[in-house]
């Protein structure tokens, strides 16, 4: 049960989304917005200019999709985690608080574990034509080559200053490396272990 006659009938919520974990707004809710937010499963809040319900997108069309509705420890306030289609602040930003930087690098750390999954599972179910097996195939000191060859591609390019040519290296070096840590029974996190206890240091 939420304490709504707490904060006089309207509770704050707020908006995160579930896969890069960015909070994108602030609103509030009564107990017939919370309702429709469930039954609808699109976020709904209650506008307090406007004094009435209000679906977020109703108009632009940059819903938020419902995943999961948590509340706090006092049950004044909730988290609620979703999908957004589109922007949510309608300045066009992805989230009302700005930090597209921090978002943009969540997903790319989202991604980078994603990518990780996929080699590990290609380990234990080997799939035909797959790059990653080829390599699992070929065993340890093909895959720490490959790991050395492109390590040395993407010195020789950012030493020469060609950024371009370097991402794409850089991208073959950072697989290959997780590729090595899978066919030696390690994983990511592992590495960042000793990277985080050495920043303890």
């Amino acid at each position: 049960m939420l304490d709504f006659d707490k904060t006089g009938g309207l509770i704050p919520a707020v908006i995160q989304d579930n896969t890069t974990g960015q909070v994108l707004m602030l609103g509030y809710m009564n107990q017939e917005a919370l309702e429709k937010t469930k039954q609808s499963g699109l976020v709904t809040f209650f506008s307090r200019s406007k004094n009435r319900l209000w679906t977020k997108g109703e108009t632009s069309g940059n819903t938020l999709e419902v995943l999961s509705i948590a509340k706090d420890c006092d049950a004044d306030s909730l988290l609620i985690k979703v999908k957004p289609n589109g922007p949510t602040c309608h300045t066009g930003s992805t989230s009302c608080f700005g930090e597209e930087d921090t978002a943009k690098r969540i997903q790319a750390i989202q991604f980078i574990a994603q990518l990780e999954q996929v080699i590990q599972e290609r380990k234990v179910n080997p799939a035909e034509g797959s790059y990653t097996n080829f390599l699992f195939d070929k065993g340890i000191n093909k895959i720490a080559q490959k790991v050395g060859e492109e390590a040395v591609e993407t010195v020789i390019d950012a030493v020469a200053g060609k950024l371009d040519t370097m991402k794409g290296e850089a991208a073959d070096l950072l697989y290959h490396l997780l590729v090595l840590l899978a066919a030696s029974g390690l994983e990511l996190k592992d590495v960042v272990a000793v990277l985080e206890e050495r920043h303890k240091k």
